[in-house]
Parts: C-alpha cells; sequence; structure tokens
C-alpha cells in the first residue's frame, strides 16, 4: 500500500502562529521534501525534531519522480515550502498533480497563507479576487501579462521582492493609472510588520525616496467595472504571449494554454497549438 503525500503549511514569519497539527505532521513523517531544506532545517530545530529531507526546488524537480517513488512504496511524505502554504506559487504544485495522476493520497494540511492573509487585512474588496503570484521577469511577457490584466474587475494580488519592487509600482502605475488604489503588506506576522493602503502614485514616489525592505503582497483594487472595456477581447497573440508568461512561470504548456484562454473567447488547442508552432 502506498503511503500519503501530505502539504504541510508552515508560519510566514511568526513562529507562534505554528498550528499543532502541522508538528504532529511532521513529527509522523518518514521524510520531508522541502523548498529549501536549510530554510525547512531550521524550523525542525526550533520543534526539536530530526528528519531526513530532500529538495524540490525547480532546478531540482527531478527528485519530483523519486518523492513520488518513495511514497509509491509505503513511506508518508511532508511536503513543505519555505513559509505558508506549499505549492501555491511554489514548485511542489508539480509533484501534487503527479501524485493525482498516481493514485496517491493527498492531504492538506493547512495554515497562514501571505496572499489570503494580506487580502484580509489590505482593505480593498475580498468577495472576489485573483491571485498573480510574482509577475514575469522578462519585460515583453510582463508587458502581455499586465496588457492582460488591465480590465480586471476583480482584486488582484501580487508577490514581490525588495529589490523589484520600485519596478513593479512603476510598471503597474504605467498600466492601471496613478490613482488606482493598493495596498502594500510588508513582513507579514513579523517585527517589522507594516500595511499601507495607498495610491499606486503615492507608493511610486515613497520608494523612490525610501528603500524597500522585506518580502511584499500587493493587493491592488480592480478595476470599476463601470471603466472596464468588456468589448476589447485580447487578440490571440495577447492570449498566446499570456500563456507563454505563465509557462515561464513553471507551468506546463497544456496547463498555461487553458488559464490564459479562460473566458477570451479562444481555446486550449488553438492556443496551445500556435505556442508549439512558434517554439
Amino acid at each position: 500500500m502506498s503511503g500519503t503525500l501530505y502539504l504541510v503549511a508552515t508560519p510566514i514569519g511568526n513562529l507562534d502562529d505554528m498550528p499543532p497539527r502541522v508538528a504532529a505532521t511532521f513529527g509522523a513523517a518518514d521524510f520531508i521534501a522541502a523548498e529549501d531544506t536549510r530554510v525547512t532545517l531550521r524550523l525542525l530545530n526550533h520543534l526539536g525534531l530530526k528528519k531526513p529531507m530532500v529538495s524540490y526546488y525547480e532546478h531540482a524537480l527531478h527528485h519530483g519522480e523519486a518523492i513520488l517513488q518513495r511514497i509509491e512504496a509505503g513511506e508518508n511524505c511532508a511536503l513543505c515550502s519555505d513559509a505558508g502554504m506549499p505549492c501555491i506559487s511554489d514548485p511542489g504544485e508539480q509533484i501534487v498533480r503527479e501524485a493525482h495522476e498516481r493514485g496517491i493520497r493527498v492531504v492538506p494540511v493547512p495554515g497562514a497563507s501571505a496572499c489570503v492573509t494580506a487580502l484580509a487585512a489590505s482593505g480593498q474588496p475580498t468577495a472576489h479576487f485573483v491571485f498573480e503570484g510574482f509577475l514575469p521577469v522578462p519585460k515583453k511577457e510582463r508587458r502581455a501579462r499586465l496588457a492582460f490584466l488591465q480590465n480586471e474587475t476583480r482584486t488582484l494580488i501580487f508577490y514581490e521582492a525588495p529589490h523589484k519592487l520600485r519596478t513593479t509600482l512603476d510598471d503597474l502605475a504605467a498600466t492601471f493609472g496613478g490613482g488606482r488604489s493598493v495596498s502594500l503588506c510588508r513582513e507579514l506576522t513579523k517585527l517589522h510588520e507594516e500595511i499601507v493602503k495607498t495610491t499606486l502614485a503615492e507608493a511610486v514616489a515613497y520608494y523612490q525616496q525610501n528603500d524597500p525592505r522585506g518580502e511584499y503582497v500587493l493587493v491592488l483594487a480592480g478595476a470599476d467595472p463601470a471603466d472596464a472595456e468588456p468589448d476589447a477581447a485580447p487578440t490571440l497573440e495577447e492570449v498566446v504571449a499570456a500563456a507563454r508568461a505563465l509557462q515561464a512561470g513553471g507551468m506546463p504548456p497544456a496547463a498555461a494554454a487553458k488559464q490564459a484562454a479562460a473566458g477570451t473567447g479562444f481555446s486550449k488547442g488553438e492556443i496551445y497549438k500556435k505556442m508549439v508552432s512558434e517554439g
């Protein structure tokens, strides 16, 4: 009988947020699959645990097959990211997808997630939202992704590192306008936690004079439905560019084509075909 793949959430900053079930799952697991074994080792030391670990970081995803084989052989695996819920904007999603395909039992052990924590505290509308994670780094793909989101009326959530924050704020202001409301959530649950609701223009001006510090979650208000242009449907080229951006972020081509196609009028097949034909 095969073992179980546990998806174990870890604190996003404050170790006092550690749920008892998380510690118990780590203790019961036969081994741990970690995004970064060095980060997880500090967590295990805090819990007083010693467990064999393997890395599933995106540059070592060939370990994914070995992880799945160990589970199929009967071992229980606790998969965790550096912080928060694993497999959200995280390469562990590939292992989970393959686990389902192979009939392996997948059990979530939930806890804090930076995107939902930021949304709840942002002061932005929470009924409908879109999680974008990190924007693509290449300029062409980034521009295409932002253009694709320009008329999005749901609240948008982005992750950003401090050294890229200024560029990202500039790009958001250029795309959505300086008057768009944004909440900058910094170092959530940590000592220097800060949540500021402002506008994109004010955020750009502030960080021209102040250095960004810590990890950020940006919660951006959606477009006013009255101002959105529902008839301005994206072109096939724009949808393909959006799919390529998703692929660059680690999503398999077929899944990227399916997500980019949603609500555009183009089929997953024609987007995927164009992606493949253009290399």
